[in-house]
């Protein structure tokens, strides 16, 4: 409740104070004519040789790109340098609206195409906001010739009339100067509505069109979006990589060691009585279930063969556990990163789990290959099918789908009825 009262308590000091600076009449006509109606007024007047500077250069390049397209050099000149002039005068008005208005046009996102100009071209080329920002160097200049005109009349208008009413009362024409000193004054009171409203209209068409649209926000929110999530993974993974640490060198180590003490108990003091030989036998054999429960939920977790040799012996592991025969191909000949090697690795082991609950098979074969940036893994059984991700029966299938999602990969399940069923995942390297 402290935050929004002291949010309210400095709304009411602002809105008080802002009644008490304007509450007289030089007040008004002193924030009338402030600093922002004269930076507005330069605003206009540079706004004007600026516009028709990019709407000559940006037209010239595109007529003569157009016109001399059967020379070939020409549009190979042409176009490029018109997609840079662009991005040139973009940023010039950017600049311009931020020094004379104080009003941020945030730049648009635009995709990285690294050093390749052709691939900066195309890209430029295929853009909306590319040509969303020539539509606005091709609209300026109407809006900065009308602006112009009337900012520059207003003032005119205001100095002549101003002149012509003191000559008047120099020489003797009182009356007549009078009224030309009235309407100087009106027009002196107008002219910064006047600017206001020109400026509106241009920071209105610039936030329109050299803004980021809806599109280029939602685009830029959803790879936030996704490097925040990457994140996430790659932190949750970390995280399960050093609980396994912890429990394998300490307190896996620590039930090792009791294990071989109750076993070393068992096998010598053969001499005590029957109920506490008993004791220590069945505390012996309890350590040692614990003992292969742990090991269970510390692979579970994240195996250590996974970090240390990677995907293929991790694998040949969960093949050579399994209670069916598994045949597995690897063909990855460079690691891939430490979070999509669990994501596989999870991904092949939930698999073969659920073969082995539901499939009924007698058999089943897994590939692993790397194609360029991205990594397939093929599970294939000979069971009876009818496997689902939306299907009941615990099947996990869901929750494999949803590992596989988190690093944007894709999932096919085809599993008909009888059989076979065939898993593909298809993951990112990096």
């Amino acid at each position: 409740m402290v935050g929004p009262c002291r949010r309210a308590d400095a709304i009411s000091t602002v809105v008080i104070m802002t009644a008490t600076d304007l509450s007289t009449p030089w007040d008004r006509v002193r924030v009338h004519w402030s600093a922002p109606t004269w930076l507005r007024t330069v605003h206009v007047a540079t706004g004007l040789p600026i516009a028709l500077a990019a709407v000559g250069v940006i037209g010239g390049l595109a007529v003569v790109s157009v016109v001399f397209s059967w020379t070939v050099v020409a549009p190979l000149v042409g176009l490029p340098l018109l997609f840079w002039s662009v991005t040139v005068f973009t940023r010039l008005q950017r600049k311009r609206f931020a020094a004379y208005l104080g009003v941020e046009i945030a730049p648009v996102p635009r995709p990285a195409a690294g050093r390749d100009p052709v691939r900066r071209l195309f890209r430029d080329m295929r853009s909306r906001s590319v040509w969303r920002q020539v539509a606005y160097h091709v609209i300026a200049p109407m809006i900065s010739v009308a602006g112009f005109v009337a900012v520059i009349v207003a003032w005119s208008a205001c100095l002549v009339a101003a002149g012509l009413a003191l000559r008047l009362w120099l020489v003797g024409s009182g009356w007549t100067g009078s009224l030309l000193a009235l309407l100087a004054f009106a027009v002196f009171v107008v002219v910064p509505w006047v600017v206001q409203g020109v400026t509106s209209l241009d920071v209105v068409a610039a936030e329109a069109l050299l803004g980021p649209s809806l599109n280029d926000q939602l685009a830029e929110r959803v790879e936030s979006l996704r490097e925040s999530r990457a994140e996430v993974v790659e932190a949750a993974d970390a995280e399960r990589r050093r609980i396994e640490r912890d429990l394998h060198d300490g307190t896996q180590q620590r039930l090792l060691g009791l294990a071989m003490n109750l076993g070393m108990a068992r096998a010598t003091l053969t001499d005590l009585p029957e109920p506490v030989r008993e004791v220590i036998a069945q505390a012996h054999e309890d350590s040692k279930l614990v003992l292969k429960e742990l090991r269970d939920v510390v692979r579970g977790l994240h195996p250590a063969v996974l970090t240390e040799e990677g995907l293929d012996a991790a694998l040949s592991g969960l093949a050579a556990r399994a209670s069916f025969p598994v045949r597995l191909h690897v063909d990855v000949t460079e690691r891939v990163s430490p979070t999509v090697e669990a994501v596989a690795f999870f991904v092949v082991s939930e698999a073969l789990t659920n073969i082995s609950k539901h499939a009924q098979a007698n058999s089943a074969e897994i590939v692993v290959r790397r194609a360029g940036d991205r990594l397939h893994l093929t599970v294939l059984d000979d069971g009876r099918g009818g496997a689902a991700p939306d299907a009941g029966g615990g099947t996990g299938l869901r929750g494999l789908a949803q590992r596989v999602g988190s690093v944007d990969g894709a999932l096919r399940i085809d599993s008909p009825p009888g059989g076979p069923t065939r898993i593909e995942a298809e993951l990112p390297c990096a």
